[in-house]
């Protein structure tokens, strides 16, 4: 327990991921993870600062807090970081017209026709932009793991040699907007995912503690990770509340 105290002394700030932390996405506005709706209330009775953070990009910020509070989770839109809003301040400073691989199904879209598509518009261009929501590999539904968008970025890459900007998890930026709107610094935050890469070791570059969760894509591979070690490995959201309230502020 001593160990514990000291990977969490001094938090005021907890970022989490949504998909595979929160719920397991999947037909019928997905399945709850136990414990992690009474976990979520508990880190705002607290006093802790709470930001939701998803690379959901199939669904507005409002359909999926819509979904959540369905759910039962304490949340709302203002509360989520997600990268489309930030994409689409990109598009507009930079004055950018997009050619768009952001369907309604984003997943069942990304077929060969479409993915040609988006190689022969990026090849036609003299300076080409490509703009990933994410670089994820995987994802958890109810129905099992789907392959993510981070695949399909770098085929395009390849492909057109070009190198992605990209906006969510793990781009530091998406980190660093997360903390801002919190108000609290990275070495005062800690994250709490499912994905050892995007979650854990996104949240690491930019200074924070972060948690990985045995829940949604989580795979026992991931504890002996290569490059990526996690601050500590939980049961649950539950699990990981649990540990935050008692050592978070001593």
């Amino acid at each position: 327990m001593a160990a514990w105290g000291e990977r969490l002394a001094g938090v005021r700030g907890v970022l989490l991921d949504i998909s595979g932390v929160l719920y397991d996405s999947g037909e019928g506005g997905g399945k709850v993870i136990a414990g992690s709706v009474e976990a979520v209330a508990r880190l705002k009775r607290s006093g802790l600062k709470v930001r939701f953070c998803t690379n959901e990009s199939q669904k507005s910020r409002r359909h999926l807090v819509a979904e959540l509070r369905h759910l039962g989770f304490d949340v709302s839109e203002s509360e989520v970081t997600a990268p489309p809003p930030a994409a689409c301040r990109i598009l507009k400073e930079r004055g950018l017209r997009p050619h768009l691989l952001v369907h309604d199904d984003a997943g069942e879209s990304f077929s060969y026709q479409n993915m040609n598509k988006a190689f022969q518009v990026l090849m036609g261009l003299e300076n080409p932009v490509l703009i990933s929501l994410g670089m994820g590999r995987y994802y958890k539904v109810t129905s099992g793991l789907m392959l993510d968008v981070g695949g399909y970025t770098k085929a395009l890459e390849y492909a057109c040699g070009v190198q992605a900007e990209v906006v969510g998890k793990p781009s530091p930026e998406f980190f660093k907007s997360a903390l801002r709107e919190m108000g609290v610094e990275a070495r005062q935050a800690v994250m709490i995912g499912d994905d050892i890469v995007g979650d854990v070791g996104g949240a690491q570059r930019c200074g924070m503690r972060a948690l990985q969760v045995r829940t949604g894509k989580f795979r026992p591979s991931d504890e002996h990770h290569p490059e990526v070690k996690a601050d500590g490995h939980v049961g649950n959201l539950a699990e990981a509340v649990d540990l935050l309230l008692q050592h978070a502020d001593k």
